[in-house]
């Protein structure tokens, strides 16, 4: 029987395509064989990440994903370019740039929905580039989306038991064998389970499509969880989502990292981000320019510079007539000419990519 093919090309058979799940997992996707420590015995990351230098690329105690050299281009435009970057085991980095820095490319890289021109990833030792996104996410790195991904035409029910692999039903030969029933009713088990820890359990029975856009953020936060994940990296998780259920995603995110679970989020609220990030990674123009405590980077002048602009500081000066003058009439010809600049590079490239289809 020929191995499946993924979409990048690679039709090596996958060890983990034939996983069972069983109920010797915990609420949370840990898979209770991890002989490591009890959460009461977990080092706290944050006094982990206590003597590391705050610079781009630094090493970490205990990288549990390591980038090096990543870059991706579009028509032109480098979208991320990473020397090296390390995520710490067992904590929560968040991950911030203004718009366009690059931070979504990256986590598509990284989760194996984009491919790099150059580079490598690696996970706990095992290289992640060439892995298309249903193997990245059975060796245990998952990812949620900005704008969610669950199954409208579905019930909520019938969208956590997508979420679980290694499902024997799904396989010609293990269909016709009895033994999927029982394990099918497992995986709904822990669906209930999971459903009722994000206070869905409810709304089980419902189409996801009639879910409010915060309920569907913690769908897919606990469908991400039916994967048994070690990594889970959330994009933007708190994005339209009303106040007060933001408290409830960030209840669930810290519990991620109090269950042994590594977070890597993508978000634009600082608030946020002070509240439950052990380290921040900044990025501006795809590169990572700081990384640091929360509190280390509201003085890190790169920091301000890639959201305020290296001009923050310059008093502007106008005439009567609303007219800049001197270093700010400077100051705007040098703007406008970087964005013509842009905007010509910008047409160049479509055109470029238009001949080349």
């Amino acid at each position: 029987m020929a191995a499946d093919r993924g979409p990048h090309g690679d039709d090596s058979p996958d060890s983990t395509d034939d996983t069972e799940i069983t109920r010797d997992t915990a609420l949370t996707g840990a898979d209770t064989t991890d002989t490591g420590n009890a959460p009461a015995d977990r080092p706290d990351p944050g006094r982990a990440l206590a003597g590391v230098s705050p610079e781009p690329g630094v090493a970490k105690p205990d990288a549990v994903l390591t980038v090096d050299g990543v870059t991706r281009t579009f028509g032109g435009l480098t979208a991320v370019d990473v020397g090296h970057l390390e995520f710490q085991r067992g904590a929560i980095t968040g991950l911030i740039g203004p718009n366009g820095a690059g931070k979504t490319t990256l986590f598509n890289l990284l989760t194996g929905f984009d491919r790099a021109d150059s580079g490598s990833w690696v996970y706990d030792g095992t290289p992640l580039q060439k892995l298309p996104p249903h193997r990245v996410a059975r060796r245990g790195v998952v990812r949620t989306f900005q704008l969610t991904k669950a199954l409208a035409g579905m019930t909520v029910i019938e969208n956590m038991r997508l979420g679980a692999t290694g499902q024997r039903g799904e396989s010609f030969l293990g269909a016709l064998f009895t033994g999927w029933g029982a394990q099918e009713r497992q995986i709904t088990e822990r669906a209930h389970e999971l459903l009722a820890r994000f206070k869905l359990d409810t709304k089980a029975d419902d189409l996801a499509g009639s879910l409010s856009g915060g309920q569907r953020k913690l769908l897919e936060m606990a469908r991400a969880l039916m994967m048994q994940p070690k990594v889970v990296m959330l994009d933007e998780p708190m994005a339209g989502v009303n106040p007060a259920l933001t408290q409830s995603l960030l209840g669930h995110v810290k519990s991620l990292r109090d269950e042994g679970m590594s977070v890597v989020f993508v978000e634009h609220d600082m608030d946020v981000i002070r509240d439950i990030s052990d380290w921040v990674v900044v990025m501006a123009q795809g590169q990572v320019i700081a990384e640091g405590p929360p509190a280390a980077l509201s003085s890190n002048q790169a920091v301000v510079d890639a959201y305020l602009g290296a001009h923050h500081d310059q008093v502007l000066e106008f005439d009567a007539d609303g007219n800049p003058v001197g270093e700010t009439a400077d100051l705007v010809a040098e703007m406008e000419a970087e964005e013509l600049g842009e905007a010509e590079h910008g047409r160049d490239a479509r055109s470029d990519e238009e001949k080349r289809t």
